[in-house]
């Protein structure tokens, strides 16, 4: 999300960036020809991939591929538009990254966003200035002229919310371009060139922060470049399944099911597609919620015909786990085992060809840099940045270009029931993650007893389906307490609520105090070796929903 020379120095969001190699370029092309198509271009920024997601809202099929591979994917794809995302290089930079001039060329609308609008404007005869003030986060911008990007949007006169993230800017439009938006530190905020269906901003459309901006996408989109909106879930449930059976073949897979809504989308899905040729295996390991293992097993063997293999394995994790206090490590450690894990019971089948993962796209962008480019890590993921080279199965992960919210949608249309779509989101590492520095038997029953505590109120009081992920976790701190006549020391756990849409952006829920001193006095009450609890009030950015 940070463009411009100094953006390497601010701390990185929990946003995206996409992850793709040539072999991933145009499986998803190949498989599209009925739709209208948009091409995003790749420049590495944080948030790439929520363009796509606004895009998608729209029912417009789209595909993000870095700016090293555009010319071959503008020429392959043929689309109606193109957009060009943010990033965080200078222009001025030596073999700083521009669009091909291909696209310039193909008469086809093009909508440039933060560096997008920077490099637009260098490579059609602007001007683009560093050393000024840089913008980072809110701002106001003020509209100059209409344009159709506004058109029914904002209005001329009136001043607007956005999201910036730039240190360079646009001094000069190109000639055939006119500023149709200014703010305090960006006076060419917008540009447009409704000739030739060129526009530009330097504020991010596409995050949540610039409150209007899926409504300016959508005109680009629809009126602009007049796409229809032909593509639905029902659309992508198709096409999966079509690339999942041409990918697998005849082969065995493997499926590590979690019983979450990611892992449980996914397994269905890829039964839909091939049948027996499908084995899920549920991994307890000892780190998961109370009574996790039971209700879904319970859940999945009662609803689909799918074998399912339940494999006890608590021991192995939570040995090799001890004494470990590094968040990467702990990662690593347990991305291992799973690995260890299914490669035992492939072998008790007779052999698979492949591991199934309900992997997300938020979990691949937080866990692997931009191909070739600047983009950083935020952590790994246990099925992404913590799967070990030696691993002898092909993935197959359906769902890797999804949000959450389009996976519970692509559940209702497999048809799960809501006892699975509607879960709040699991991390596959459990509660190793909700367990900052070292873990031990006693700090997780602390944890399962507090955090069911928790969750049981927040369902009492009926706000579970308002709250996008809440639970528990225990500090690696324990402070003095008074309980009756006597001194305690125990463990603090903290509480986190959350909302959100997709997981890349989220506020913390606004609970009444009344509630939370209640869930409080509870847990302290009832879980031996807590004596105090607090509420994380943090958003994301600059936090991370979870607590490691």
């Amino acid at each position: 999300m940070t463009d411009g020379r100094h953006a390497r120095d601010r701390a990185g969001h929990d946003g995206e960036t996409l992850i793709r190699d040539e072999s991933q370029l145009k499986p998803a092309m190949a498989h599209t020809p009925q739709h209208d198509k948009l091409l995003i271009v790749d420049f590495g920024s944080q948030v790439t991939q929520l363009i796509a997601r606004r895009v998608r809202e729209e029912g417009v099929y789209s595909e993000i591929v870095p700016f090293q591979k555009a010319e071959e994917a503008f020429r392959a794809m043929k689309p109606k538009a193109v957009i060009l995302s943010g990033g965080p290089a200078s222009v001025h930079e030596q073999g700083a990254p521009l669009a091909p001039p291909a696209i310039y060329e193909a008469g086809v609308p093009v909508l440039g966003i933060c560096y997008g609008e920077q490099a637009m404007a260098q490579q059609l005869g602007g001007k683009v200035e560093g050393g000024h003030h840089r913008e980072f986060g809110r701002a106001e911008v003020t509209v100059t002229d209409d344009t159709p990007l506004f058109e029914g949007v904002w209005e001329k006169g009136q001043s607007y919310p956005v999201w910036m993230s730039h240190g360079d800017r646009v001094t000069v439009p190109p000639a055939g371009f006119r500023t149709v938006a200014t703010s305090p530190n960006a006076p060419i905020a917008a540009i447009a060139d409704d000739a030739r269906k060129f526009y530009a901003t330097q504020f991010h459309l596409e995050v949540m922060h610039t409150p209007h901006g899926a409504a300016l996408i959508r005109n680009f989109v629809r009126k602009i470049a007049g796409f229809t909106g032909d593509w639905t879930m029902r659309a992508f449930k198709d096409e999966a399944i079509e690339k999942i059976r041409k990918q697998v073949g005849n082969g065995k897979v493997i499926c590590g099911l979690s019983g979450g809504v990611d892992s449980s989308v996914a397994a269905v899905l890829i039964h839909e597609a091939i049948g027996d040729q499908l084995t899920c295996v549920f991994v307890d390991h000892g780190l998961l919620r109370l009574g996790e293992a039971e209700k879904v097993v319970a859940l999945f063997r009662g609803a689909y015909n799918i074998p399912l293999i339940h494999v006890e394995a608590e021991e192995m994790f939570l040995t090799e786990l001890e004494g470990v206090d590094d968040p990467e490590t702990k990662r690593k450690i347990i991305g291992r085992l799973f690995i260890d894990v299914f490669d035992a019971e492939a072998k008790k089948l007779g052999g698979a060809d492949f591991l199934a993962q309900g992997t997300l796209y938020p979990d691949v962008i937080e866990s692997v840099s931009f191909t070739g480019g600047p983009s950083v890590t935020i952590k790994s993921h246990h099925n992404v940045g913590g799967l070990p080279d030696r691993m002898k199965m092909k993935l197959v992960e359906p769902l890797r270009e999804l949000f959450k919210d389009e996976v519970r949608a692509l559940g209702r249309e497999l048809g799960l029931p809501d006892v699975f779509v509607g879960r709040h989101p699991f991390p596959g590492p459990g509660l190793a993650i909700r367990c900052p520095g070292v873990i031990t038997r006693e700090k997780l029953d602390i944890l399962r007893y507090a955090d069911d505590i928790y969750i049981e109120e927040i369902r009492r009081h009926g706000l579970y389906d308002d709250i996008w992920q809440a639970f528990a976790v225990i500090l690696p701190v324990k402070t003095v307490g008074v309980m009756g006549d006597g001194r305690t020391y125990d463990f603090v756990v903290g509480l986190r609520a959350v909302t959100s849409t997709d997981g890349m952006t989220a506020d913390f829920y606004p609970f009444d105090m009344k509630f939370l001193g209640h869930v409080a006095t509870r847990i302290i009450n009832e879980v031996k070796g807590v004596n105090r609890v607090v509420y994380d009030v943090t958003s994301k950015p600059p936090g991370t929903i979870e607590w490691e």
